[in-house]
């Protein structure tokens, strides 16, 4: 494996910062990837990892993720993650307050919100030490979970992707296997069931899958198992990594559009293995884009029905982003890369780029 510095240069970081607190016994990194187009706004991820190296590992990737992922959906913000080197279980207010102390000492330069295992009252009590964290709840002007809206953005980018498949953009009939049934996962269940499409699903935690399916009439499997089941669309919505050289062989589904994030083990290998098996793969950053929407509208002054609005423009850009790959012969990662990356040399040259005209930035500080 390669250096960290190495591996911060070959990824273009600007800065990555280790935070240890005795008392807490907090170890924390923050990974700013790139602030070209506005403060790195991205979430905070606790997790038992097995190495510092896999730590590193992932917040680098995850905070790149979230450059394109705001450059894609044209939002002022930079790209930007933590990661919590913690048991799940020994989480406290304590931690979480000692780790808000850390983002408020890099004076804006980043903004937290959550992300697996940390929950809106976690972000909470971050709060209380900066302005600097978004996801909160309404007591500090936040609008709670933003697994909703983020679901939403998942669905918009699915049904472009059968339009592009299909020529229809109805899901009535499809099959879709949703791998990850939390917040979001269960929130895409309903969104297709409501349209008509019949549904496979898998979790590790086995009771929460039995219950979404009950819910919404699914056939529940292993969650080893999911990616081989017999669907139209399969949609990963747990952790990432999903999309390797085991799984993608024995995909049955046709188009690959799921919330989890870094879903390619390999991002330019694995892309061209799912194009030349035939799989419409909906790059994973475009289209589960819609929790970063919802969290930058806190910061502006939330309103749902805008938040809602923009989420919805994901059906737009991933048309885009499939009929480029269509006439270019380009994998959909790449053209989706392509995007975000001419987006931020626009940022660079000063152009205005930027389909919002708000700095989350300076509302903060205003």
């Amino acid at each position: 494996m390669a250096g960290m510095f190495e591996q911060i240069c070959e990824m273009g970081h600007e800065q990555v910062v280790h935070c240890h607190d005795s008392e807490t016994g907090l170890r924390a990194i923050i990974g700013i990837h790139d602030t070209t187009l506005g403060p790195a706004l991205g979430g905070t991820r606790l997790w038992a990892y097995s190495s510092e190296e896999e730590a590193v590992r992932d917040v680098l990737r995850l905070s790149r993720g979230m450059t394109f992922k705001a450059a894609c959906a044209g939002l002022p913000l930079g790209g930007g993650k933590a990661v919590i080197i913690a048991d799940p279980q020994m989480k406290s207010e304590k931690l979480f307050r000692a780790y808000g102390r850390f983002v408020n000492s890099l004076g804006g330069r980043y903004i937290t919100a959550e992300d697996v295992n940390i929950s809106v009252s976690d972000m909470d009590a971050v709060r209380k030490e900066t302005r600097y964290a978004t996801g909160v709840s309404a007591e500090y002007g936040g609008s709670g979970n933003p697994g909703p809206v983020t679901a939403f953005g998942v669905y918009q980018g699915m049904k472009a992707a059968v339009q592009s498949h299909t020529g229809t953009d109805s899901l009535k009939g499809l099959k879709i296997a949703v791998q990850g049934t939390g917040s979001v996962g269960e929130r895409l269940c309903q969104l297709v069931h409501e349209e008509g499409a019949s549904l496979v699903v898998a979790d590790v935690n086995e009771s929460r899958a039995a219950q979404v399916a009950q819910r919404f009439g699914a056939l529940v499997v292993a969650p080893d198992e999911i990616h081989r089941a017999e669907v139209d669309v399969f949609a990963p919505c747990a952790l990432g990594a999903s999309l390797n050289d085991k799984t993608i062989p024995e995909l049955k589904a046709k188009i690959v559009a799921g919330a989890a994030n870094n879903q390619l083990a390999e991002e330019d290998r694995h892309a061209k293995m799912l194009a030349e098996k035939g799989v419409l793969y909906c790059p994973d950053y475009v289209i589960n884009a819609g929790g970063l929407i919802n969290v930058y509208n806190e910061i502006i002054g939330y309103d749902r029905d805008r938040a809602m609005a923009q989420a919805k423009k994901i059906f737009t850009t991933t048309s885009q982003i499939l009929k480029k790959s269509l006439e270019t012969g380009l994998t959909t990662q790449q053209a989706a890369m392509d995007l975000a990356t001419e987006r931020v040399a626009a940022g660079r040259s000063g152009r205005v780029l930027s389909t919002l005209d708000k700095s989350p930035l300076a509302t903060l500080k205003s």
